[in-house]
């Protein structure tokens, strides 16, 4: 079992002609400031997921364009330790994650890279090669996948900070997944949306059959999963899988403008109510209700509640400092 292989034919564009048809003017939603391109043939961890922070938001992205940023090894834990950070580090208040390149996440790198066994850790087969073996030992798929794709997904989810999806480009298999448990989805008009696994006869994992239905109800969520089409970024929108499709030039700028609202607004009330949305769906009204309650009781302990509450006696706009 594994997340997306690097798709290279129908209509996810191959790593041959990214190369070849990259360049500054489909750079991906990189911070504005830009930053140097990296080394060529420098695969490390900080270097093909690199991180910058800018006025409390945190920008991840995705630096291996040739590849279509599908996900090693290395990647996806140094995602997973840099979502960690964010939820942790105070001075940050919300996180961008995006791709360079022409591709958001083309899902399991499943052809290798820097610290991968060939499968961007969200498969058995690169375990079953290099010990010679034909088939996993028991329990070795289902351990693969849980500490592997799903424990990225969870590190979205869970991440206390709101994480916004710049998407540029393809986002397929586990790189789908990665957007879409992102609390806000932006998407340039030429990404797309493939849930690949059918393709190569595979059940989804990273959370998918989660997700998907949660969007967009279990009907459409099988028409995706059963059939394996590109989803256009339009149509995505149209069914609620993306909050707002924009010109490749304005997707960055867009995201920017978001987070920064989120960095400027009440972090804990933020994380409290990402907390009760995402678990909305998973309980009855009864303990939905005790969610809320409590959550407000806790949040009326932080200094923004209070701020807020002063700031709307006093007839001026709240300023909040997260905490």
């Amino acid at each position: 079992m594994t997340s997306s292989p690097h798709e290279t034919r129908d209509d996810t564009p191959s790593a041959g002609r990214d190369a070849a048809l990259g360049g500054a003017a489909r750079a991906g939603a990189a911070p504005p400031e830009g930053r140097p391109a990296r080394e060529a043939g420098d695969d490390s961890p900080e270097a093909v997921v690199t991180c910058t922070t800018e006025d409390a938001v945190a920008w991840l992205t995705l630096d291996r364009p040739h590849a279509l940023n599908a996900l090693t090894w290395d990647q996806r834990e140094r995602l997973i330790g840099l979502l960690a950070d964010a939820s942790a580090d105070d001075e940050v208040r919300a996180v961008v994650l995006t791709g360079r390149g022409r591709g958001f996440c083309a899902g399991a790198d499943l052809r290798g890279g820097s610290g991968s066994n060939g499968s961007g850790g969200n498969s058995s087969s690169g375990n079953d090669n290099s010990t010679g073996r034909t088939e996993p030992a028991a329990g070795q798929v289902a351990r693969t996948v849980e500490r592997g794709a799903q424990r990225l997904i969870a590190a979205v989810l869970d991440c206390e900070k709101p994480v916004i999806a710049a998407v540029n480009g393809t986002a397929a298999g586990i790189g789908a997944h990665l957007a879409l448990a992102c609390d806000l989805v932006l998407a340039a008009e030429e990404a797309a949306f493939v849930e690949v696994f059918v393709r190569r006869g595979l059940v989804p994992d990273g959370g998918g059959a989660y997700l998907l239905p949660r969007l967009v109800g279990p009907q459409r969520a099988k028409e995706l999963m059963f059939f394996g089409d590109s989803l256009p970024a339009a149509e995505a929108a149209r069914l609620g899988l993306v909050n707002r499709v924009l010109p490749a030039g304005e997707l960055a700028g867009t995201a920017r403008d978001w987070a920064h609202r989120l960095a400027t607004g009440p972090t804990r009330a933020l994380a409290l109510t990402k907390r009760l949305v995402n678990a909305s769906l998973d309980t009855d009204r009864s303990a939905a209700f005790a969610a809320e309650a409590w959550a407000q009781e806790i949040n009326m302990t932080t200094r923004d509640a209070r701020e807020g509450v002063a700031s709307f006696a006093q007839r001026r706009s709240p300023v909040f400092e997260g905490r």
